[in-house]
């Protein structure tokens, strides 16, 4: 089981930047499924972005597409994620989730995922 850690949120004002990190603790980073999820309070976990740690397609859901660029670092077996341009509506715990992949796309539903960092806490105030 992969371990994850994740870093890089704080407190912003809208408008602002943040750049959250994953560091995965693990031999092997490629051929691997990596994906960023928020939860914001009273909500139910979502996903916003993936990608696939080998060929690198990735996903965004439309709420943050055009914002967050997700990418990685095979040395650094690293995943960030970008997030700029930020909104109250972005307030929430950010998760990363590792699992294998198979086929080069990765989904962004939570139940497909079976590994899953901590989560770091993203304010944005208005």
């Amino acid at each position: 089981q992969e371990l994850l850690v994740e870093s890089g949120g704080g407190s912003v004002q809208t408008g602002g930047s943040l750049r959250l990190s994953c560091v995965v603790s693990r031999d092997i980073f490629s051929g691997m499924c990596m994906g960023w999820f928020r939860q914001a309070p009273g909500k139910e976990r979502e996903g916003i972005a993936s990608i696939h740690t080998t060929v690198g397609p990735t996903t965004y859901a439309a709420s943050v597409k055009g914002r967050f660029t997700i990418s990685r670092d095979k040395a650094a077996k690293t995943v960030y994620l970008q997030m700029n341009s930020l909104k109250p509506e972005d307030t929430g715990v950010y998760y990363c989730a590792a699992k294998s992949a198979y086929g080069g796309s990765c989904p962004m539903r939570q139940s497909a995922y079976n590994n899953w960092g901590q989560g770091t806490q993203v304010t944005v105030s208005s």
